[in-house]
């Protein structure tokens, strides 16, 4: 991708696509991993590119997102603070009113129900708000 703009000739899932290709190691592979997670909790999901390139999936308004770092992908709940999290998958930003996220370093392992189960609540959640937005 270029910054003139050449990404914005790609639909955002080849641009996600391209994003785990072009890391090539283990980030690459655990971001197509939760991605294919996110997928499976919930089908319809709407993946988008935003902020220069940041993988972001949503259902009635914002999901999570899927940064990658050199030592770290970072999936941010938006609405994690108000998502219920029995199995204890949040493991950053956890001090704030809103977001909550989950750091996964090179060797980690994610537990793949409980994370479908996660972004389940964390749809249903957005669903719950939307419906109440509209009868406003």
């Amino acid at each position: 991708m270029t910054k003139d703009g050449a990404a914005a000739d790609k639909a955002p899932s080849e641009l996600i696509d391209q994003r785990i290709v072009e890391l090539g190691d283990w980030r690459g592979e655990m971001l197509a991993h939760v991605r294919a997670l996110i997928k499976q909790a919930i089908p319809d999901i709407v993946e988008e590119w935003k902020w220069r390139g940041v993988p972001v999936w949503e259902k009635d308004g914002i999901i999570c997102t899927g940064e990658t770092y050199k030592a770290v992908v970072k999936l941010t709940f938006a609405k994690g603070a108000s998502v219920e999290d029995p199995t204890g998958l949040f493991n950053a930003s956890l001090d704030g009113n809103m977001r909550r996220a989950i750091d996964l370093k090179e060797g980690d392992r994610i537990d793949d129900e409980a994370f479908v189960a996660l972004v389940e609540r964390a749809a249903a959640l957005n669903l719950a708000k939307s419906k109440q937005t509209k009868r406003k």
